[in-house]
């Protein structure tokens, strides 16, 4: 189980005459993780999603709080012993033409993760890896230019698997392959997820997607969480409004909110004071400008970070007929 508490990653610039102000990529974020759930993590560009995933496994160092990882304060570890400790963890990069060195062979790339194994040992562990994926062992040899879009995610995720890992960040798995592609690939993720009792955390923009894979989703705006719970209840009552201007973004299902989402998401340098969200929100009112909303408890599965859930829920009682537009396959 993973464990993350209050985790805070800035990206500070320098240059020659000033100190910028830092980019606040994560703020003050907490969230569990159950062992072999998949968590899904959905917000607009520039929301921390990827950030999120990264810094969760320290393939990027939080700025501040702590992960436990089975009770193990896995942010202070430190040489080998944290080095050990990360194979429990893996990427799948949204790219895999960028994620994979052109001018390597495909059995290079996939046994890269690979330490301490004789040549023939990391040969087998290579085409056992391949054939986990659908390739056939032939395909040890080639390179990235001879592959599809899906070949390359497919190895891409052979090498994320290589080592054994317990928990893998999904970033965007499928963005930039076909779409007649993008099923098999996600199914494939699914099948090894079973098999190997994985831990998925699914980053995505893709909502139909992640609702249907996830167990449970969290929300996130501007470097935090605002919103949290079981994927189910989350898409067909959602509580923060923001949550509800996504889904209702979805083609095909019924509307929550009447709004749709304006404009950008602000500069992580300057967030807006009090409630982020409150520089796009229709139920915005004077508390949030001022006061940042805490994350209160809605039943036992459900989290929602705004002072005025009251009226998002009116609003939902208003139009009954908008609630329940989500379908899990």
């Amino acid at each position: 189980m993973i464990e993350v508490r209050h985790l805070v990653k800035h990206y500070t610039r320098r240059s020659f005459f000033v100190k910028e102000k830092p980019i606040r990529a994560l703020d003050d974020v907490s969230f569990d993780i159950a062992n072999r759930e998949v968590f899904g993590v959905v917000g607009e560009s520039g929301s921390g999603k990827t950030t999120l995933g990264l810094t969760t496994i320290r393939f990027i160092e939080p700025t501040q709080g702590k992960i436990f990882v089975d009770g193990v304060d896995y942010t202070s570890l430190k040489g080998k012993e944290f080095e050990r400790f990360r194979k429990r963890f893996s990427v799948v990069f949204q790219n895999p033409s960028h994620a994979l060195d052109p001018n390597w062979s495909v059995s290079r790339i996939v046994s890269e993760p690979l330490e301490s194994v004789t040549q023939k040992e990391k040969e087998q562990m290579v085409f056992d890896a391949l054939n986990e994926v659908g390739l056939p062992k032939s395909f040890a040899e080639r390179r990235p230019h001879e592959l599809s879009g899906g070949q390359k995610q497919r190895v891409a995720i052979a090498r994320a698997l290589i080592n054994k890992p317990q928990f893998v960040v999904l970033d965007e798995p499928t963005s930039a392959l076909d779409v007649s592609i993008q099923a098999q690939i996600l199914n494939l993720l699914v099948d090894l997820q079973e098999k190997h009792n994985l831990t998925y955390m699914l980053i995505s923009h893709d909502l139909n997607v992640v609702g249907k894979l996830s167990d449970r989703v969290a929300v996130m705006y501007l470097g935090k969480i605002v919103e949290i719970g079981d994927t189910i209840e989350l898409f067909r009552s959602p509580l923060h409004p923001y949550t509800q201007a996504l889904l209702s973004s979805l083609p095909g299902k019924k509307q929550f909110l009447e709004f749709s989402l304006v404009g950008d998401v602000p500069s992580a340098k300057d967030p807006p004071s009090g409630c982020r969200f409150h520089t796009r929100c229709p139920y915005a009112t004077e508390i949030c400008k001022r006061e940042e909303p805490k994350m209160l408890a809605f039943g036992d599965t459900h989290s929602v970070a705004c002072h005025n859930t009251h009226l998002v829920k009116q609003k939902a009682v208003q139009h009954p007929e908008r609630i329940g537009g989500f379908e899990r396959a």
